[in-house]
Parts: structure tokens; C-alpha cells; sequence
């Protein structure tokens, strides 16, 4: 599971943000994933991740080392190399984006959206064919669904069209926010079908005529994830790149409800690299004669930072132990998702205020996860959308407009 048969295997050891020890619940095998992926980000990434930040550039370097741990392999039966449970892929997760939350936002649409779109709608020929390619990171893959004036309302709102002919489709339509898509080899665009205005799902090799990308510029959080605005005109793709198991939004929502709870894991991992990074600087900063962390008001903001990541990395592993059961439910992922990002959002300005004007520089490790948190919290799904799936759950009653 190294990156280089050279290099001796890395030793584990737990995170001191991991407070009351949920690492102690995984298997030997997936600590040792663990710990080589964390010495490879420390090593690899941790060094040149506020660069590529400022410059708002994806570190195209780190795409082949993930795809050698096997990262975008993990949950697939068709390409895992061992098995592993969700509480492991949430800790990897929670990993990349303890270093960067756009790493782990490449890594979620790679092995979470685009080949979890493949998983759950493609059938056994489309998952043979792509999976072990996106497992490689040979084919890059994005995942197109939310669009210019489609966002929360994807299920009915969705503008994109699909139509027959013979037996090619055309699709016609914009995508926004698409993570990867500059880049991409394929992305699964949703589409409605002319024939029955349901939602069904594509695989758009991102070369095929009348499909075009453009990057999003000026974004101020996860400055790294490139994402874009894609125009399709009259894109034509052969029925046998529609997913065949992808007959409904039901379909979309199930890929979702799979991804949504690891975006809460990586919520609690970028509260925790701020909260570390708050930790070692309160350690260091001398004011008053002594280190600003022997001071109580500081001390209460770290401590409340860790009382929220502990509560949060409670909620998370227990959904994933609900999926890795079956029987985790939509309101289960859209639960942890708004919790674990409130959370994260309160923490990261707390890890802030504990270094004062410092807390706003790149070079004390905060500020990017700071910013960053902003995306966290609104993308897979809102705060007020998640409430919204909890709530009908809790009352039998739908509140939706």
C-alpha cells in the first residue's frame, strides 16, 4: 500500500484531535492505508498547498500518487483492493482535508461522484469498462448536475435536455460548479429526457464536439478544486453511454446520498487543520511574558473547537457505520452533513480569533481552511436543504416549496 517499494511502510499513530480514540474502531490494514497517505501528504503536499491556494491552481503532481494508495478504488466492489469500511473512507476523507479541503474535494467527485454515478446507474458492462480506468486515475471524471439556475431544485428545476435520435442522444443545456471539469476525461452529466422528463445520466467523454468547459475564476474558497462552467450544444453520445440503471432523480439521489456524508467528514478534517494549526501557534506566540495558550480565554476557544470536532466526529462515524450496515437512510447523511459543517464553520473563526491578525494569513495555516469552510458548508447539499430532508423525516411532513 506504499507509494514506493523503497519506502519503509509509515507508522500509525492517532491525531490528538482525535479526542476520545474513533481511530481504535479500524482495521490494521486501513490504519497502515492511513498512515501512508498521511505521511505522503505531509511530506508531498503540506509544503506546496498555499501556493497552489493563492495561485488558484490544482497541483496536478498529486493525481498519480493518490490513484497508487488506491484511494479512488476503495468503495467499489469492482476495483477495491481490500475490503474496507465507510468509517475507513470517511478517516481518509477526514485526512485530506485535515491538509487540504480541495484535495479532498478532487478525490470525493473522482472516486465518490463520477465513478459512484458509474457504480450505482451504470451496468456491468459501463462499470467493467470505467471503473478500473477512474481507479487508476487513467480517465479523470467529473460530475455535471448542478446548472446556472438549477441548484437545490435539481430534482425539478434540471434545464439540460436529453433527446433520442436513433441511437445517439442529444443533449443540450449549462452546468456551473463543476469540480474537475477542466480538466476531466469524461463527466456524467444529468439531463432530462425529452421522451419522458425524467432524469438520466451520460457519459460525456469531455472531447466529443459541442461540449465546452470554462473555468470559474475569482473564487475566494477552495481556491485549488478548478471548477467550471460547461455548454453543451447538440452533444451527441451513443445509448451506450447512458447509464442504464439511471432512469429517475432517485437514481441522482442515491450517488448523493453515498458522497454526503463524506463531505461531512471532510468537514470535521478542516476544522481539525485549523484547529491544529491554532493549537501549535498558541504553543509558540509569547505575549505577556508567557505563551498566549496558558492564557483561559484562549484555552476556552481551543477548547471549544475540540468539543465541537469530537461531537461532530461522533455523528460521522456513527453514519458511517449505518451505511456500512445498510441501513443508512438520506436523513441520516443530510443530518450529519448540516451538523458537522455548522460546526466547522464555528470552529475555523474560533482557531481564527485565537491568533488575531496572524489568524488571516496564509502562513499560519487557518486562514485557507477559514475560507475553504464557506464552500464545505453550502456544497452536496445546504444547511436549509438538509434541514429540510431531516425535518420531513422527524414530522412525516414536507416542508419543501
Amino acid at each position: 500500500m506504499t507509494l514506493d517499494t523503497d519506502l519503509t511502510p509509515a507508522t500509525f499513530t492517532s491525531l490528538a484531535s482525535d479526542f476520545y480514540g474513533y481511530e481504535d474502531l479500524l482495521a490494521d490494514k486501513e490504519k497502515q492505508v492511513l498512515a501512508d497517505l498521511r505521511a505522503y501528504l505531509e511530506r508531498e503536499v503540506r509544503p506546496i498547498v498555499d501556493d497552489y491556494w493563492a495561485r488558484a491552481e490544482f497541483p496536478m503532481q498529486v493525481m498519480k500518487p493518490l490513484a497508487d494508495l488506491r484511494l479512488f478504488a476503495m468503495p467499489w466492489a469492482e476495483t477495491r483492493p481490500f475490503e474496507n469500511s465507510a468509517v475507513f473512507r470517511g478517516f481518509v476523507a477526514l485526512e485530506l482535508a485535515r491538509i487540504d479541503a480541495s484535495i479532498a474535494t478532487f478525490v470525493g467527485v473522482q472516486n465518490g461522484l463520477a465513478m459512484g454515478a458509474i457504480s450505482v446507474g451504470g451496468d456491468e458492462t459501463q462499470r467493467k469498462e470505467w471503473l478500473p480506468k477512474l481507479a487508476s486515475a487513467e480517465v479523470i471524471g467529473a460530475f455535471g448536475l448542478t446548472e446556472p439556475l438549477s441548484g437545490s431544485d435539481s430534482a425539478q428545476g434540471l434545464r439540460t435536455v436529453a433527446t433520442r435520435d436513433g441511437n445517439d442522444w442529444v443533449l443540450n443545456g449549462a452546468k456551473r460548479w463543476i469540480g474537475n471539469a477542466t480538466y476531466s476525461d469524461i463527466t456524467v452529466i444529468w439531463a432530462k429526457s425529452a421522451e419522458d422528463g425524467q432524469v438520466k445520466g451520460f457519459i460525456v467523454p469531455t472531447s466529443t464536439p459541442g461540449y465546452t468547459a470554462t473555468k470559474i475564476e475569482n473564487k475566494q474558497s477552495l481556491r485549488i478544486v478548478q471548477n467550471a462552467d460547461i455548454v453543451l450544444d447538440n452533444v451527441r453520445v451513443p445509448e451506450s453511454h447512458r447509464l442504464q440503471n439511471a432512469n429517475s432523480f432517485r437514481d441522482t439521489a442515491t450517488v448523493l446520498r453515498l458522497t454526503r456524508a463524506e463531505v461531512a467528514w471532510a468537514a470535521v478534517g478542516n476544522a481539525i487543520g485549523a484547529y491544529e494549526a491554532a493549537l501549535k501557534y498558541t504553543g509558540e506566540r509569547v505575549q505577556f511574558g508567557k505563551p498566549i495558550a496558558s492564557h483561559q480565554l484562549v484555552q476556552n476557544l481551543l477548547v471549544r473547537s475540540l468539543g465541537n470536532i469530537t461531537a461532530s466526529m461522533g455523528m460521522v462515524v456513527r453514519v458511517s457505520q449505518l451505511l456500512d450496515a445498510g441501513k443508512q437512510k438520506d436523513e441520516h447523511a443530510a443530518l450529519a452533513k448540516l451538523f458537522a459543517t455548522e460546526r466547522m464553520r464555528e470552529t475555523v473563526g474560533w482557531c481564527r480569533e485565537a491568533l488575531g491578525g496572524n489568524g488571516i494569513l496564509l502562513d499560519y495555516g487557518v486562514a485557507r481552511h477559514m475560507a475553504d469552510a464557506e464552500a464545505i458548508y453550502s456544497y452536496e447539499g445546504t444547511r436549509e436543504m438538509n434541514t429540510l430532508i431531516v425535518g420531513r423525516a422527524i414530522t412525516g411532513k414536507a416542508a419543501f416549496v
